[in-house]
């Protein structure tokens, strides 16, 4: 999607270690019409899929994933990294582990808006690796739901995370593949 790429070029850094920091636009600070265009645009690609259910994970997959969740009018669910004292005993919890903490984090959603059958489509604002998106998909798994579609904003073509998704044989959409941060410089798959 050329106007993310743009706004990747213009205000994203590379902060070195595969790092892209992107907080000026998506992750700290949120760019609405930016994101709203991301979010048609995943409309748009998974129009079809049958989903009746987003799911994300907090923080920086809210905004993609609510502005989808517009287009194509289905509730959004996030997957806390806390477990809030308003959340039931019984939850659907996995470990992930995340690059820019450096740690292993914790993925917890309520049953409550997560149940059997559901088809989950997850957007997230990045795919590295994979294993932030391959702990959400655990989440829908253990709920009895299934996964229709993968979406992120930017996808790190150089770590990997689409091959560690394929065993989920579904639809996934990046709106901007980066092939290289190689000399702190931002090169695209065309």
């Amino acid at each position: 999607m050329k106007q993310l790429q743009d706004r990747i070029m213009r205000d994203g850094q590379v902060l070195g270690n595969g790092i892209l920091k992107v907080d000026s636009f998506v992750n700290h600070q949120v760019d609405p019409a930016l994101m709203d265009a991301c979010g048609r645009e995943f409309a748009n690609r998974f129009a079809n899929v049958g989903a009746t259910k987003i799911l994300t994970a907090e923080i920086s997959g809210i905004a993609p994933a609510l502005t989808t969740g517009i287009h194509l009018n289905l509730p959004v669910v996030y997957a806390r990294k806390s477990k809030p004292v308003t959340m039931p005993d019984q939850v659907y919890l996995t470990l992930a582990p995340s690059h820019t903490k450096g740690r292993m984090v914790e993925l917890i959603v309520s049953p409550e808006y997560l149940a059997n059958n559901e088809k989950v489509l997850i957007i997230d604002d990045f795919l590295a690796s994979g294993q932030t998106i391959l702990g959400l998909a655990r989440l829908a798994e253990a709920s009895g739901s299934k996964i229709v579609g993968i979406g992120a904003l930017i996808e790190k073509i150089f770590e990997g995370g689409r091959a560690a998704l394929a065993s989920l044989n579904v639809q996934i959409e990046s709106l901007a593949c980066i092939a290289s941060l190689d000399n702190n410089k931002i090169t695209f798959v065309d």
